[in-house]
Parts: structure tokens; sequence; C-alpha cells
């Protein structure tokens, strides 16, 4: 029993590795419209794409910061919320990072399948 945890624990962590590469590019294809932290969340789960607050809040400061998005406050209603959006740079990126993805899905599909060997 002590070796399938610890294979579980291996997959585990080298799944989150896999996921961590993704996260930027699924957070950037889903702030085409202005989303605060909760909704982007809720918004990713509901397309397959979960992802933890400790991960999403500083991602998009740290996106912000870079210059990829733009933010504002929201006051009205129950609390203020900060609301993120892409902008110009960040289509840019978002744009070359979706190549990167297609070109790596394509290469990967073939390595996967044995294409080529």
């Amino acid at each position: 029993m002590i070796v399938q945890a610890t294979e579980q624990e291996g997959y585990e962590k080298l799944s989150q590795e896999l996921r961590r590469g993704v996260v930027i590019l699924a957070a950037l294809s889903q702030l085409q419209t202005p989303q605060y932290g909760y909704s982007l969340i809720d918004r990713l789960a509901e397309r397959g794409f979960s992802i933890d607050q400790g991960t999403l809040y500083p991602l998009l400061r740290r996106l912000e910061s870079q210059g990829f998005l733009d933010s504002m406050w929201n006051v009205e209603g129950s609390r203020p919320r900060r609301y993120y959006v892409i902008n110009e740079a960040g289509r840019t990126l978002l744009a070359q990072l979706s190549h990167d993805w297609q070109s790596l899905a394509e290469v990967m599909q073939r390595l996967l399948t044995n294409e080529g060997a």
C-alpha cells in the first residue's frame, strides 16, 4: 500500500506540473470580458478547467503587473470587487501562446501515437 500511495503522490505532482504550464493560457482565454476572481474560477470550472484561488489571484496580479491585463474596482453591490480584463498586449500574448499550444499539441499527438516512428 505504501508504494501505491507514493505512486499516486508522484502522479499528482507531475499532473500539477503539466497543468501549471497552461494556467496562463486558460485564464487569458476567458478574460475577453471583465471578470472578478471568483467569476473567473467558475467560468473556467464550467469549461472543465478547475483552478484554486491561491493559484489564480497571484496569477492575475502578476499578469497585470506585467502589462497583460487591466483591472478596475467595482464598489457597487454587497462588496467591492476587482475586475480584470485582457488588454491589447494580453491579446497579443494570448495569440502567441495559443499558437505555441497548438504546435505543442500537434507534436505531442504525434509522439503519443508513435506517428513518424
